[in-house]
């Protein structure tokens, strides 16, 4: 029987640097994804890979004294290494320095520049290095990037430009006639509503500036932008080419699946859907927005100290610790959180406690009163009706919370089935039951209802957990782990064996560790502190003023009395401050260092003559004053409290 095709992908991460745990966490839920679907049956192309061209390598590798090359090269090299400690069963892993994909995406840019879809003219605007993104100066927030806080550059030069205006109307058709392909449905209005309905402007596809891209073959001094280039990816790693595609494409496009953050749905949803209309190409079936993963409240950071990445997760939880962890604490509307404190916790009560602690003791029972032979379960009573509802009723919910892409829902699905097995234990009191011998019948439907639903767990933690389910499997001595398996309950053979108990989860001194993660931790800030006062630069003076300029400037103490985030933007806080002088309304680009309760309270420093100007629909009477740090972060500058509130600094 042919099997049905299931083509699914990650976004290619950003050879920049090693990815911490949030990062990682996309190609996890993506390889859950795709190893469920082989056990449905399907034909799976599991893609991942990696970014590696752009403006930001090749000023990084320039730093490093080495070659753009030898940086990706090395970068790649630690995703990989990452993809392998994680258990990551991906079919396919594309570099955009792949020559194949190269030469194909230079094949793309001239189909489309020849379609007419992409045109040469000039732009002018300005420019996020980081983000290697235009902007124009009503996108700045605060005069810095929108996307990510930074500085940005004015920059003039010739480009080539996609025609995204002309399909305008048809995106906005197609996103609204096709409900399901954009998820979850905020992802698919925040898209429409603040992206395309607004207006697209045509974007740009080429640059000049810098080298460590791709040619255009017909007009060598342009390289071909990140989008057109990375993007790509996704159907040349599948062998699409204009002149004649791969057996291997026909039969997996159109893509069942792309799983990426939400912070690059935009490109997701816009860009590369009218690159493939405009190509003649199918739509994938579903785009899926993912949420983040944050330290705590806050994004990961070395000069925080709170950066951790996946090595040093499986290093003290075990590979499938870490992807318990992170399938389980991620909602699918809201962001999810990491700390050592909560995998500790987590560890501990689902996986020592409930999980592990349900098949030790079932498999130390059945050794202990049958010397490990699973009885027939020839002795049913009522109390075991419940148990096996719930046991067969599993691998539907999974199955039914897989299909929504609701992975933590699924992990508690699982979990829940443990802890109504170990409520069943407690109900059955199979140590009493072993006291009796005119109860052994009993006793050893009890463990045999035990064992089959333990079978239920380990098959459907597949998945998830893929090393701790062949240990399950192994300890009751059952080689059943097929899903049709789980059609109905009794698949463990009678008369089999169990194998000696061994602890699949060791619990974690929480006090101890604590302690040793506090000083990795500190320590990580000292050195990262030391490297960013070592290799940063100190931004150039600006050009000088006079006396009479500066003091045109005027700079008072004001207490924040209440802050909010601004509903139309996720880096802006709008604060009401008491500046001696009757109030006033300030919006600031803080959002992302900072919460309205770090704030409250505190008194900071105004630019209290700035012109008002509206950010976001919501108007701003001034500026609060802050610093850049090496990382690309900002902090507030918060004078003494003593000053009186509209104190003038001078």
């Amino acid at each position: 029987m042919c099997k049905k095709p299931y083509y699914i992908t990650t976004a290619i991460a950003y050879a920049s640097k090693k990815p911490h745990i949030g990062n990682t966490y996309e190609v996890v839920f993506t390889d859950a994804i795709a190893r469920f679907k082989r056990m449905q049956g399907f034909d799976v192309f599991f893609l991942t890979g990696t970014d590696e061209h752009g403006l930001k390598i090749e000023e990084l590798a320039k730093n490093e004294g080495i070659s753009p090359q030898e940086h990706v090269d090395k970068v790649a090299g630690e995703i990989k290494d990452i993809c392998r400690v994680m258990n990551i069963s991906y079919d396919g892993f594309i570099r955009t320095t792949d020559e194949q994909h190269k030469k194909v995406v230079q094949k793309i840019f001239k189909k489309l520049y020849d379609n007419g879809d992409i045109y040469k003219s000039s732009y002018e605007g300005l420019y996020c290095t980081p983000c290697e993104s235009f902007w124009t100066s009503s996108q700045l927030v605060d005069g810095k990037c929108p996307d990510c806080g930074r500085e940005v550059n004015p920059a003039n030069e010739e480009a080539y430009f996609l025609r995204l205006s002309k399909y305008q109307d048809w995106l906005e058709q197609y996103i609204e006639e096709h409900p399901d392909f954009i998820v979850p449905e905020s992802r698919k209005k925040e898209m429409l509503n603040n992206f395309i309905k607004p207006g697209l402007q045509d974007l740009c596809v080429s640059r000049t500036t810098f080298t460590w891209s791709i040619p255009v073959t017909f007009d060598p001094k342009h390289v071909i932008y990140v989008w057109i280039d990375a993007l790509s990816n996704y159907i040349t790693a599948m062998g699409y080419d204009p002149d004649g595609s791969s057996e291997q494409f026909e039969k997996y496009w159109p893509c069942d699946c792309h799983v990426i953050g939400k912070d690059i749905m935009r490109f997701h949803s816009i860009y590369w859907p009218i690159m493939l209309h405009a190509l003649g190409l199918e739509m994938p079936k579903k785009l899926f927005g993912h949420n983040w993963i944050l330290f705590g409240e806050d994004k990961m950071s070395k000069s925080k100290g709170n950066v951790i990445y996946a090595d040093d997760v499986v290093e003290a939880f075990g590979v499938d610790g870490a992807r318990y962890y992170l399938l389980s604490e991620m909602p699918l509307n809201s962001d999810g959180s990491i700390t050592y404190e909560a995998l500790i916790e987590r560890y501990n009560s689902d996986l020592a406690n409930t999980l592990g602690n349900l098949v030790n003791r079932t498999v130390a029972m059945t050794k202990k009163y049958f010397g490990g032979e699973i009885k027939a379960p020839t002795c049913a009573e009522a109390v075991d009706d419940e148990l096996i509802a719930k046991a067969l009723e599993a691998p539907k919910q999974v199955a039914k919370l897989m299909d929504e892409y609701k992975m933590a829902d699924t992990m508690e699905a699982i979990m829940s089935l443990a802890r109504r097995a170990n409520k069943y234990i407690d109900e059955t009191t199979p140590w009493v039951l072993g006291k009796d011998e005119t109860k052994a019948e009993r006793l050893g439907t009890v463990l045999y209802n035990l064992l089959e639903t333990i079978r239920f767990i380990g098959v459907i933690l597949t998945p998830f957990m893929p090393e701790t389910s062949a240990k399950i499997l192994a300890q009751i001595g059952s080689d059943k782990a097929s899903l049709e398996s789980l059609e109905s309950f009794g698949g463990l053979e009678a008369g089999s064996y169990v194998s000696d108990p061994v602890p699949l989860f060791a619990r974690i001194d929480a006090d101890k560790f604590m302690e040793e993660a506090n000083a990795k931790m500190a320590a990580q800030a000292t050195e990262a502190q030391a490297e960013e006062e070592k290799e940063t630069e100190v931004a150039p003076l600006a050009d000088e003023i006079e006396f009479d300029d500066f003091t045109k400037v005027d700079l008072r103490v004001a207490l924040v009395k209440s802050a909010e985030k601004v509903k139309k933007s996720k880096k802006l806080l709008c604060l009401q401050l008491d500046d001696g002088m009757g109030g006033r309304q300030v919006v600031s680009g803080i959002a992302q260092w900072y919460t309205p309760d770090d704030l409250i309270g505190k008194k900071v420093i105004l630019v209290a003559n700035l012109k008002p100007v509206t950010l976001c629909g919501v108007e701003s009477n001034g500026m609060v004053c802050a610093a850049d740090m090496p990382d690309g972060s900002a902090k507030v500058i918060f004078p003494d409290s003593d000053l009186p509130c509209g104190a003038k600094i001078r």
